[in-house]
Protein backbone atom coordinates (compact mmCIF):
# COMPACT_ATOMS: atom_id res chain seq x y z
CA UNK A 1 0.00 0.00 0.00
CA UNK A 2 3.03 2.23 0.05
CA UNK A 3 2.10 3.30 -3.95
CA UNK A 4 -1.05 5.03 -2.51
CA UNK A 5 0.05 7.31 -0.42
CA UNK A 6 1.48 9.31 -3.25
CA UNK A 7 -1.10 11.65 -4.59
CA UNK A 8 -0.01 11.10 -7.68
CA UNK A 9 -1.30 7.61 -7.20
CA UNK A 10 -5.44 8.33 -7.07
CA UNK A 11 -4.69 11.07 -9.56
CA UNK A 12 -3.55 9.09 -12.34
CA UNK A 13 -6.21 5.87 -11.13
CA UNK A 14 -8.95 8.72 -11.77
CA UNK A 15 -7.41 9.91 -14.86
CA UNK A 16 -7.65 6.97 -16.52
CA UNK A 17 -11.37 5.99 -14.71
CA UNK A 18 -12.45 9.20 -16.26
CA UNK A 19 -11.03 8.67 -20.09
CA UNK A 20 -12.89 4.97 -20.35
CA UNK A 21 -15.86 7.00 -19.19
CA UNK A 22 -15.30 9.21 -22.15
CA UNK A 23 -14.48 7.00 -24.83
CA UNK A 24 -17.26 4.27 -23.62
CA UNK A 25 -20.06 4.20 -26.63
CA UNK A 26 -23.54 2.85 -26.08
CA UNK A 27 -24.06 -0.82 -27.93
CA UNK A 28 -26.57 -0.75 -30.48
CA UNK A 29 -26.91 -3.84 -32.09
CA UNK A 30 -29.23 -6.31 -31.28
CA UNK A 31 -28.68 -8.68 -28.84
CA UNK A 32 -28.29 -11.95 -30.30
CA UNK A 33 -27.94 -14.01 -26.75
CA UNK A 34 -28.80 -12.82 -23.15
CA UNK A 35 -26.64 -14.38 -20.33
CA UNK A 36 -28.93 -13.14 -17.37
CA UNK A 37 -27.16 -14.32 -13.67
CA UNK A 38 -29.16 -13.64 -10.89
CA UNK A 39 -27.32 -13.60 -7.55
CA UNK A 40 -29.89 -14.45 -5.46
CA UNK A 41 -29.93 -12.40 -1.82
CA UNK A 42 -26.54 -10.96 -3.61
CA UNK A 43 -27.09 -7.27 -1.72
CA UNK A 44 -24.77 -4.40 -2.45
CA UNK A 45 -23.35 -5.29 1.10
CA UNK A 46 -22.72 -8.80 0.20
CA UNK A 47 -21.33 -7.78 -3.30
CA UNK A 48 -19.17 -5.22 -1.26
CA UNK A 49 -17.75 -8.22 1.33
CA UNK A 50 -17.17 -10.61 -1.45
CA UNK A 51 -14.88 -7.93 -3.52
CA UNK A 52 -12.61 -7.76 -0.53
CA UNK A 53 -12.64 -11.85 0.24
CA UNK A 54 -11.90 -12.79 -3.25
CA UNK A 55 -8.87 -10.43 -2.78
CA UNK A 56 -7.65 -11.37 0.44
CA UNK A 57 -7.87 -15.15 -0.99
CA UNK A 58 -5.28 -13.88 -3.56
CA UNK A 59 -3.34 -12.57 -0.81
CA UNK A 60 -4.41 -8.82 -1.39
CA UNK A 61 -5.83 -6.71 1.49
CA UNK A 62 -8.91 -7.10 -0.72
CA UNK A 63 -10.55 -3.41 -0.27
CA UNK A 64 -9.26 -2.45 -3.98
CA UNK A 65 -10.21 -5.66 -5.81
CA UNK A 66 -11.84 -5.60 -9.09
CA UNK A 67 -14.31 -8.09 -9.27
CA UNK A 68 -15.91 -9.27 -12.30
CA UNK A 69 -18.90 -7.15 -12.03
CA UNK A 70 -17.59 -4.42 -11.16
CA UNK A 71 -15.67 -4.07 -14.80
CA UNK A 72 -19.55 -3.66 -16.45
CA UNK A 73 -19.42 -0.26 -17.67
CA UNK A 74 -23.52 0.47 -16.97
CA UNK A 75 -24.96 0.28 -13.48
CA UNK A 76 -28.62 0.89 -12.16
CA UNK A 77 -30.70 0.42 -9.24
CA UNK A 78 -34.07 -1.56 -9.02
CA UNK A 79 -36.76 -1.36 -6.52
CA UNK A 80 -37.65 -4.66 -4.97
CA UNK A 81 -40.76 -4.07 -3.68
CA UNK A 82 -43.78 -6.21 -4.26
CA UNK A 83 -47.61 -5.24 -5.01
CA UNK A 84 -48.35 -6.86 -1.06
CA UNK A 85 -45.02 -6.32 0.75
CA UNK A 86 -42.79 -3.76 1.39
CA UNK A 87 -40.05 -6.56 1.62
CA UNK A 88 -40.26 -9.10 -0.93
CA UNK A 89 -39.14 -13.23 -1.60
CA UNK A 90 -37.65 -14.38 -4.18
CA UNK A 91 -40.79 -15.88 -6.21
CA UNK A 92 -42.03 -12.35 -6.51
CA UNK A 93 -38.92 -10.78 -8.13
CA UNK A 94 -38.10 -13.83 -10.19
CA UNK A 95 -41.87 -13.03 -11.85
CA UNK A 96 -40.90 -9.15 -11.71
CA UNK A 97 -37.62 -8.90 -13.70
CA UNK A 98 -38.06 -12.55 -15.39
CA UNK A 99 -41.81 -11.60 -16.19
CA UNK A 100 -42.32 -7.82 -16.86
CA UNK A 101 -44.52 -7.84 -14.16
CA UNK A 102 -44.95 -7.31 -10.52
CA UNK A 103 -46.76 -9.88 -8.08
CA UNK A 104 -47.41 -11.07 -4.68
CA UNK A 105 -45.18 -12.78 -2.51
CA UNK A 106 -44.72 -16.58 -3.21
CA UNK A 107 -46.36 -16.53 -6.27
CA UNK A 108 -44.59 -17.37 -9.45
CA UNK A 109 -45.84 -16.88 -13.52
CA UNK A 110 -49.05 -15.44 -11.96
CA UNK A 111 -49.71 -11.53 -11.36
CA UNK A 112 -50.87 -9.57 -8.71
CA UNK A 113 -54.63 -10.97 -9.37
CA UNK A 114 -53.03 -14.68 -7.90
CA UNK A 115 -53.79 -15.02 -4.53
CA UNK A 116 -50.98 -17.05 -2.46
CA UNK A 117 -51.94 -21.01 -2.15
CA UNK A 118 -55.40 -20.41 -4.04
CA UNK A 119 -55.35 -22.09 -7.08
CA UNK A 120 -58.90 -21.08 -8.70
CA UNK A 121 -56.99 -17.58 -8.34
CA UNK A 122 -54.53 -18.26 -11.19
CA UNK A 123 -56.44 -19.22 -14.14
CA UNK A 124 -56.33 -16.66 -16.40
CA UNK A 125 -53.83 -14.44 -14.36
CA UNK A 126 -50.47 -16.48 -16.21
CA UNK A 127 -47.66 -13.84 -17.47
CA UNK A 128 -44.89 -15.59 -19.44
CA UNK A 129 -40.88 -15.20 -19.17
CA UNK A 130 -38.64 -13.66 -21.25
CA UNK A 131 -36.93 -17.14 -21.27
CA UNK A 132 -40.73 -18.20 -23.03
CA UNK A 133 -40.15 -15.16 -25.57
CA UNK A 134 -37.02 -15.69 -26.44
CA UNK A 135 -37.62 -19.72 -27.19
CA UNK A 136 -40.92 -18.14 -29.25
CA UNK A 137 -38.43 -16.49 -31.31
CA UNK A 138 -36.05 -18.99 -32.02
CA UNK A 139 -33.86 -18.89 -29.97
CA UNK A 140 -32.20 -21.65 -27.51
CA UNK A 141 -32.98 -21.49 -23.75
CA UNK A 142 -31.23 -22.81 -20.86
CA UNK A 143 -31.59 -22.61 -16.79
CA UNK A 144 -28.15 -23.24 -14.53
CA UNK A 145 -28.91 -23.02 -10.93
CA UNK A 146 -27.19 -23.89 -7.72
CA UNK A 147 -30.65 -24.85 -6.03
CA UNK A 148 -33.23 -27.10 -7.39
CA UNK A 149 -34.67 -26.29 -10.53
CA UNK A 150 -37.84 -26.02 -9.03
CA UNK A 151 -36.95 -23.08 -7.03
CA UNK A 152 -38.42 -19.88 -7.17
CA UNK A 153 -35.98 -18.29 -9.56
CA UNK A 154 -35.90 -20.83 -12.06
CA UNK A 155 -39.84 -21.56 -11.47
CA UNK A 156 -40.48 -18.07 -12.51
CA UNK A 157 -39.01 -18.69 -16.35
CA UNK A 158 -41.22 -21.57 -16.83
CA UNK A 159 -43.95 -22.25 -14.63
CA UNK A 160 -47.39 -20.63 -13.03
CA UNK A 161 -48.15 -21.18 -9.58
CA UNK A 162 -49.46 -19.48 -6.72
CA UNK A 163 -47.27 -21.40 -4.27
CA UNK A 164 -43.63 -20.96 -4.88
CA UNK A 165 -43.78 -24.53 -2.74
CA UNK A 166 -45.55 -26.76 -5.20
CA UNK A 167 -42.55 -28.23 -6.15
CA UNK A 168 -44.14 -31.87 -6.76
CA UNK A 169 -47.54 -32.88 -6.84
CA UNK A 170 -47.37 -34.48 -3.39
CA UNK A 171 -46.90 -30.75 -2.13
CA UNK A 172 -50.43 -29.67 -3.85
CA UNK A 173 -53.69 -29.81 -1.26
CA UNK A 174 -56.58 -32.15 -2.83
CA UNK A 175 -58.43 -28.47 -3.46
CA UNK A 176 -55.83 -27.08 -5.88
CA UNK A 177 -55.30 -30.36 -7.92
CA UNK A 178 -59.05 -30.57 -7.58
CA UNK A 179 -59.22 -27.18 -9.18
CA UNK A 180 -56.74 -27.82 -11.70
CA UNK A 181 -53.43 -26.45 -10.47
CA UNK A 182 -50.37 -28.76 -10.95
CA UNK A 183 -46.62 -28.91 -9.92
CA UNK A 184 -43.56 -26.88 -10.58
CA UNK A 185 -41.86 -30.15 -11.56
CA UNK A 186 -44.35 -31.27 -14.07
CA UNK A 187 -44.43 -27.80 -15.78
CA UNK A 188 -40.75 -27.84 -15.73
CA UNK A 189 -41.12 -30.53 -18.61
CA UNK A 190 -44.48 -29.58 -20.40
CA UNK A 191 -44.87 -25.83 -20.82
CA UNK A 192 -41.91 -25.06 -22.86
CA UNK A 193 -39.25 -26.73 -24.39
CA UNK A 194 -36.16 -25.66 -22.50
CA UNK A 195 -32.63 -26.59 -23.57
CA UNK A 196 -30.58 -27.07 -20.88
CA UNK A 197 -31.37 -27.73 -17.62
CA UNK A 198 -28.74 -27.65 -14.97
CA UNK A 199 -29.24 -27.96 -10.82
CA UNK A 200 -30.30 -29.77 -8.48
CA UNK A 201 -34.37 -31.31 -7.45
CA UNK A 202 -34.13 -34.80 -8.56
CA UNK A 203 -36.67 -36.01 -5.52
CA UNK A 204 -39.37 -34.12 -7.12
CA UNK A 205 -39.24 -35.58 -10.67
CA UNK A 206 -39.54 -39.36 -9.66
CA UNK A 207 -42.07 -41.37 -8.09
CA UNK A 208 -42.46 -41.88 -4.13
CA UNK A 209 -39.89 -43.87 -2.68
CA UNK A 210 -37.88 -43.94 -5.88
CA UNK A 211 -34.42 -44.61 -4.14
CA UNK A 212 -31.62 -41.83 -5.06
CA UNK A 213 -28.43 -43.16 -7.13
CA UNK A 214 -26.28 -41.00 -5.13
CA UNK A 215 -27.87 -41.42 -1.02
CA UNK A 216 -29.94 -44.89 -1.58
CA UNK A 217 -30.31 -45.50 2.03
CA UNK A 218 -31.30 -41.69 2.70
CA UNK A 219 -35.31 -41.88 2.99
CA UNK A 220 -35.63 -37.99 2.57
CA UNK A 221 -34.26 -38.30 -0.79
CA UNK A 222 -36.21 -40.53 -2.72
CA UNK A 223 -38.96 -39.84 -5.20
CA UNK A 224 -41.60 -37.92 -4.05
CA UNK A 225 -44.23 -37.92 -6.45
CA UNK A 226 -47.26 -39.88 -5.44
CA UNK A 227 -48.70 -39.79 -9.16
CA UNK A 228 -46.02 -42.63 -10.15
CA UNK A 229 -44.59 -40.26 -12.88
CA UNK A 230 -41.24 -40.26 -13.65
CA UNK A 231 -40.79 -36.78 -15.03
CA UNK A 232 -36.73 -37.93 -16.05
CA UNK A 233 -37.76 -40.48 -18.22
CA UNK A 234 -41.14 -38.56 -19.82
CA UNK A 235 -39.02 -35.75 -20.66
CA UNK A 236 -36.10 -37.90 -22.63
CA UNK A 237 -39.04 -39.74 -24.44
CA UNK A 238 -40.44 -36.32 -25.22
CA UNK A 239 -37.74 -35.01 -27.40
CA UNK A 240 -37.43 -35.77 -31.09
CA UNK A 241 -36.19 -38.18 -32.90
CA UNK A 242 -32.60 -38.15 -33.99
CA UNK A 243 -32.07 -35.31 -30.38
CA UNK A 244 -29.17 -36.18 -28.35
CA UNK A 245 -30.27 -35.87 -25.22
CA UNK A 246 -28.58 -36.54 -21.74
CA UNK A 247 -29.90 -37.06 -18.46
CA UNK A 248 -26.73 -36.93 -15.74
CA UNK A 249 -26.58 -36.31 -12.05
CA UNK A 250 -23.08 -36.85 -11.53
CA UNK A 251 -19.89 -35.23 -12.52
CA UNK A 252 -18.25 -38.00 -14.47
CA UNK A 253 -21.48 -38.34 -16.83
CA UNK A 254 -21.54 -34.56 -16.83
CA UNK A 255 -17.90 -34.23 -18.03
CA UNK A 256 -18.52 -36.67 -20.65
CA UNK A 257 -21.92 -34.57 -22.38
CA UNK A 258 -20.03 -33.61 -25.76
CA UNK A 259 -21.47 -29.63 -26.01
CA UNK A 260 -21.24 -30.21 -29.55
CA UNK A 261 -23.22 -33.35 -30.27
CA UNK A 262 -25.62 -32.73 -27.30
CA UNK A 263 -29.10 -30.87 -28.47
CA UNK A 264 -30.70 -31.32 -24.78
CA UNK A 265 -29.01 -31.48 -21.14
CA UNK A 266 -31.09 -32.24 -18.26
CA UNK A 267 -28.12 -32.74 -15.20
CA UNK A 268 -29.46 -32.96 -11.50
CA UNK A 269 -26.86 -33.46 -8.98
CA UNK A 270 -28.42 -33.46 -5.76
CA UNK A 271 -31.92 -34.67 -4.46
CA UNK A 272 -32.84 -30.97 -3.73
CA UNK A 273 -30.39 -27.76 -3.72
CA UNK A 274 -26.90 -28.04 -4.46
CA UNK A 275 -24.33 -28.49 -2.12
CA UNK A 276 -22.52 -24.86 -0.86
CA UNK A 277 -18.92 -24.44 -2.80
CA UNK A 278 -17.01 -24.46 -0.07
CA UNK A 279 -18.56 -28.01 0.99
CA UNK A 280 -18.62 -29.54 -2.96
CA UNK A 281 -17.11 -32.48 -3.57
CA UNK A 282 -15.20 -31.34 -6.95
CA UNK A 283 -15.24 -35.02 -7.88
CA UNK A 284 -19.21 -35.58 -7.34
CA UNK A 285 -20.37 -32.01 -8.76
CA UNK A 286 -19.41 -29.22 -10.88
CA UNK A 287 -19.05 -26.43 -10.69
CA UNK A 288 -20.81 -22.86 -11.19
CA UNK A 289 -18.25 -21.84 -13.75
CA UNK A 290 -18.12 -25.54 -14.91
CA UNK A 291 -22.12 -25.22 -15.27
CA UNK A 292 -22.16 -22.31 -16.71
CA UNK A 293 -19.50 -23.10 -19.04
CA UNK A 294 -21.37 -26.61 -20.59
CA UNK A 295 -24.48 -24.49 -20.97
CA UNK A 296 -23.12 -21.86 -22.66
CA UNK A 297 -21.30 -23.83 -24.85
CA UNK A 298 -24.48 -26.43 -25.88
CA UNK A 299 -26.75 -22.89 -26.46
CA UNK A 300 -24.66 -21.45 -28.93
CA UNK A 301 -24.58 -23.52 -31.86
CA UNK A 302 -28.16 -22.14 -32.31
CA UNK A 303 -27.88 -19.49 -35.37
CA UNK A 304 -30.66 -17.36 -33.71
CA UNK A 305 -28.61 -16.98 -30.39
CA UNK A 306 -29.69 -18.33 -26.81
CA UNK A 307 -31.06 -17.07 -23.55
CA UNK A 308 -29.58 -18.29 -20.63
CA UNK A 309 -30.66 -17.64 -16.69
CA UNK A 310 -27.71 -18.39 -14.33
CA UNK A 311 -29.05 -18.30 -10.62
CA UNK A 312 -26.33 -18.22 -7.57
CA UNK A 313 -29.26 -19.10 -5.64
CA UNK A 314 -27.11 -20.55 -2.76
CA UNK A 315 -25.98 -16.69 -1.58
CA UNK A 316 -29.43 -15.91 -0.03
CA UNK A 317 -29.63 -19.52 2.00
CA UNK A 318 -26.39 -19.18 3.66
CA UNK A 319 -27.87 -15.80 4.52
CA UNK A 320 -30.62 -17.22 5.96
CA UNK A 321 -28.64 -19.60 8.17
CA UNK A 322 -26.63 -16.59 8.95
CA UNK A 323 -23.33 -17.48 7.64
CA UNK A 324 -21.56 -15.06 5.88
CA UNK A 325 -18.45 -17.34 4.91
CA UNK A 326 -20.51 -19.59 3.04
CA UNK A 327 -22.76 -16.62 1.26
CA UNK A 328 -19.35 -14.63 0.70
CA UNK A 329 -17.66 -18.03 -1.31
CA UNK A 330 -21.11 -18.36 -2.84
CA UNK A 331 -20.82 -14.98 -4.49
CA UNK A 332 -17.07 -15.21 -5.35
CA UNK A 333 -17.97 -18.59 -7.44
CA UNK A 334 -20.69 -16.30 -8.90
CA UNK A 335 -17.99 -14.15 -9.99
CA UNK A 336 -16.15 -16.63 -11.41
CA UNK A 337 -18.59 -18.57 -13.27
CA UNK A 338 -19.65 -14.91 -14.95
CA UNK A 339 -15.91 -13.91 -15.79
CA UNK A 340 -16.10 -17.58 -17.83
CA UNK A 341 -19.33 -16.43 -19.29
CA UNK A 342 -17.66 -13.11 -20.66
CA UNK A 343 -14.86 -15.45 -22.17
CA UNK A 344 -17.13 -17.28 -24.32
CA UNK A 345 -19.59 -15.46 -25.38
CA UNK A 346 -18.59 -12.02 -27.72
CA UNK A 347 -19.63 -8.36 -26.08
CA UNK A 348 -20.46 -7.09 -29.84
CA UNK A 349 -24.10 -9.42 -29.83
CA UNK A 350 -24.27 -10.77 -26.58
CA UNK A 351 -26.13 -8.77 -23.36
CA UNK A 352 -24.97 -9.97 -20.22
CA UNK A 353 -26.83 -8.65 -17.34
CA UNK A 354 -25.98 -9.69 -13.74
CA UNK A 355 -28.33 -8.44 -10.12
CA UNK A 356 -30.18 -9.91 -6.80
CA UNK A 357 -33.25 -10.45 -6.55
CA UNK A 358 -33.34 -8.83 -3.30
CA UNK A 359 -31.39 -8.08 -0.62
CA UNK A 360 -30.21 -9.66 3.59
CA UNK A 361 -29.73 -7.68 6.85
CA UNK A 362 -26.50 -7.95 6.51
CA UNK A 363 -24.22 -4.85 8.08
CA UNK A 364 -20.53 -4.35 7.45
CA UNK A 365 -19.32 -2.24 10.28
CA UNK A 366 -16.99 -1.57 13.10
CA UNK A 367 -13.90 0.39 11.66
CA UNK A 368 -11.46 -2.42 10.66
CA UNK A 369 -8.38 -1.82 9.76
CA UNK A 370 -7.09 -2.09 6.06
CA UNK A 371 -6.77 -5.74 5.13
CA UNK A 372 -8.42 -6.97 8.09
CA UNK A 373 -10.41 -10.60 7.38
CA UNK A 374 -13.49 -9.47 6.07
CA UNK A 375 -14.65 -12.58 8.08
CA UNK A 376 -12.73 -11.85 10.99
CA UNK A 377 -13.72 -9.66 14.58
CA UNK A 378 -13.19 -6.06 15.53
CA UNK A 379 -12.00 -5.13 18.54
CA UNK A 380 -14.11 -3.03 21.09
CA UNK A 381 -13.20 0.53 21.80
CA UNK A 382 -13.23 -0.52 25.07
CA UNK A 383 -10.43 -3.23 25.65
CA UNK A 384 -13.03 -3.83 28.95
CA UNK A 385 -16.17 -4.93 25.80
CA UNK A 386 -15.47 -8.35 24.02
CA UNK A 387 -14.94 -8.04 20.34
CA UNK A 388 -17.41 -8.65 17.75
CA UNK A 389 -17.85 -9.79 13.92
CA UNK A 390 -17.19 -7.32 11.04
CA UNK A 391 -20.18 -8.79 9.63
CA UNK A 392 -23.24 -9.09 11.31
CA UNK A 393 -26.95 -9.11 10.57
CA UNK A 394 -30.27 -7.18 11.65
CA UNK A 395 -32.05 -10.48 12.35
CA UNK A 396 -31.66 -13.98 12.39
CA UNK A 397 -30.40 -17.30 14.33
CA UNK A 398 -26.74 -15.15 15.65
CA UNK A 399 -28.77 -13.15 18.27
CA UNK A 400 -26.39 -14.81 21.46
CA UNK A 401 -27.13 -12.57 24.66
CA UNK A 402 -26.74 -14.77 27.27
CA UNK A 403 -27.51 -12.94 30.69
CA UNK A 404 -26.82 -9.19 29.54
CA UNK A 405 -23.78 -10.28 27.40
CA UNK A 406 -22.56 -11.31 24.18
CA UNK A 407 -20.66 -14.90 24.00
CA UNK A 408 -16.63 -14.39 23.72
CA UNK A 409 -15.94 -15.35 20.38
CA UNK A 410 -11.86 -14.53 19.66
CA UNK A 411 -11.17 -18.40 19.33
CA UNK A 412 -14.31 -19.26 16.87
CA UNK A 413 -13.56 -19.94 13.05
CA UNK A 414 -14.57 -18.01 10.17
CA UNK A 415 -16.90 -20.05 9.05
CA UNK A 416 -19.68 -18.50 12.27
CA UNK A 417 -23.09 -17.63 12.77
CA UNK A 418 -22.81 -14.01 12.67
CA UNK A 419 -24.03 -12.12 15.45
CA UNK A 420 -27.51 -10.49 14.72
CA UNK A 421 -29.80 -8.11 17.11
CA UNK A 422 -33.09 -9.35 16.75
CA UNK A 423 -33.51 -13.17 17.42
CA UNK A 424 -35.25 -15.22 13.94
CA UNK A 425 -34.60 -19.05 13.71
CA UNK A 426 -33.63 -17.78 9.93
CA UNK A 427 -32.73 -14.02 8.79
CA UNK A 428 -34.82 -12.43 6.68
CA UNK A 429 -34.39 -10.39 3.15
CA UNK A 430 -34.10 -6.89 3.41
CA UNK A 431 -36.21 -4.27 1.05
CA UNK A 432 -32.88 -1.54 -0.28
CA UNK A 433 -32.47 -1.21 -3.73
CA UNK A 434 -30.06 -3.48 -5.53
CA UNK A 435 -27.36 -3.17 -8.36
CA UNK A 436 -28.07 -4.21 -11.95
CA UNK A 437 -24.86 -4.30 -13.92
CA UNK A 438 -25.11 -4.71 -17.92
CA UNK A 439 -22.95 -4.84 -20.68
CA UNK A 440 -22.97 -5.51 -24.58
CA UNK A 441 -25.77 -4.35 -26.69
CA UNK A 442 -28.42 -2.01 -24.83
CA UNK A 443 -26.71 -2.53 -22.07
CA UNK A 444 -26.83 1.22 -21.50
CA UNK A 445 -30.91 0.78 -20.86
CA UNK A 446 -30.33 -0.72 -17.64
CA UNK A 447 -29.20 2.91 -15.87
CA UNK A 448 -30.49 5.02 -13.26
CA UNK A 449 -33.34 4.10 -10.75
CA UNK A 450 -36.18 1.98 -11.89
CA UNK A 451 -38.64 -0.81 -10.64
CA UNK A 452 -37.32 -4.30 -11.23
CA UNK A 453 -40.14 -5.35 -13.63
CA UNK A 454 -38.44 -3.13 -15.96
CA UNK A 455 -35.13 -5.45 -16.47
CA UNK A 456 -37.59 -7.95 -18.21
CA UNK A 457 -38.72 -5.55 -20.70
CA UNK A 458 -35.05 -3.75 -21.13
CA UNK A 459 -33.78 -7.19 -22.04
CA UNK A 460 -36.92 -8.48 -24.22
CA UNK A 461 -36.39 -5.11 -26.16
CA UNK A 462 -32.29 -5.45 -26.89
CA UNK A 463 -32.73 -8.85 -27.85
CA UNK A 464 -36.01 -8.20 -29.70
CA UNK A 465 -38.02 -10.95 -28.09
CA UNK A 466 -41.38 -10.62 -26.21
CA UNK A 467 -44.16 -7.64 -27.30
CA UNK A 468 -41.36 -4.70 -28.22
CA UNK A 469 -40.03 -5.26 -31.91
CA UNK A 470 -38.96 -1.89 -32.75
CA UNK A 471 -35.35 -2.55 -32.14
CA UNK A 472 -34.89 -4.89 -34.77
CA UNK A 473 -37.56 -3.01 -37.16
CA UNK A 474 -35.96 -1.14 -40.40
CA UNK A 475 -37.25 2.51 -39.85
CA UNK A 476 -38.88 3.84 -43.23
CA UNK A 477 -36.70 5.28 -45.41
CA UNK A 478 -38.87 8.55 -45.30
CA UNK A 479 -38.16 8.81 -41.45
CA UNK A 480 -35.20 10.46 -39.96
CA UNK A 481 -32.38 7.67 -38.85
CA UNK A 482 -30.26 10.22 -36.89
CA UNK A 483 -30.62 12.47 -34.31
CA UNK A 484 -29.26 15.91 -33.87
CA UNK A 485 -28.73 17.82 -30.12
CA UNK A 486 -32.50 18.78 -30.71
CA UNK A 487 -34.01 15.82 -31.38
CA UNK A 488 -34.74 16.57 -35.01
CA UNK A 489 -33.31 13.83 -37.33
CA UNK A 490 -31.44 14.87 -40.47
CA UNK A 491 -34.20 14.06 -42.72
CA UNK A 492 -35.92 16.70 -40.94
CA UNK A 493 -33.43 19.25 -40.75
CA UNK A 494 -32.54 19.17 -44.79
CA UNK A 495 -36.22 19.58 -45.23
CA UNK A 496 -36.04 22.79 -42.94
CA UNK A 497 -33.00 23.68 -44.62
CA UNK A 498 -34.44 23.82 -47.95
CA UNK A 499 -37.40 25.45 -46.96
CA UNK A 500 -35.96 27.82 -45.70
CA UNK A 501 -33.67 28.41 -49.07
CA UNK A 502 -36.98 28.69 -51.53
CA UNK A 503 -38.57 30.98 -49.65
CA UNK A 504 -35.94 32.87 -49.68
CA UNK A 505 -35.28 33.01 -52.69
CA UNK A 506 -39.05 33.30 -53.70
CA UNK A 507 -38.50 36.57 -51.52
CA UNK A 508 -35.41 37.84 -53.74
CA UNK A 509 -37.41 37.05 -57.00
CA UNK A 510 -40.26 39.60 -55.62
CA UNK A 511 -37.97 41.98 -54.48
CA UNK A 512 -35.81 42.12 -57.81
Amino acid sequence: MYEEKDPEFWRSQARSSLQSALDRQPNTNVAKNIVFFLGDGMGITTYTAARILKGQLQNQTGEETVMTMDTFPYVGLAKTYSVDFTIPDSAATATAYLCGVKTNMNIVGVSAAGRNTVCNTQSGNEVTSILKWAKDAGKSVGIVTTTRVQHATPAAAYAHSVSRSWYSDADLPDSAKTDGCTDIASQLIKNIDIDVIIGGGRKYMTPKGTQDPEYPWDYSSRGQRTDGRDLIKEWQSSKMAGKVANYVWDKTNFDAVDPETTDYLMALFEPGDLQFEEDREPSMEPSIVETTEKAIRILRKNPNGFFLLVEGGRIDQAHHDGRAYMALHETVAFDYAIEKALELTDEKETLTVVMADHSHPLTFNGFPFRGQSILGLRASENNNLLPFTTLMYGNGPGHKIVNGKRPDIRNVTTDYVQLSAAPLQSTTHSGEDVAVLARGPMAHLLQGVFEQNYVAHAMGYAACVGADLRHCQTPPASQPTTTDTNGAGTAGVSATLLGSLVSVMLTFTLLV
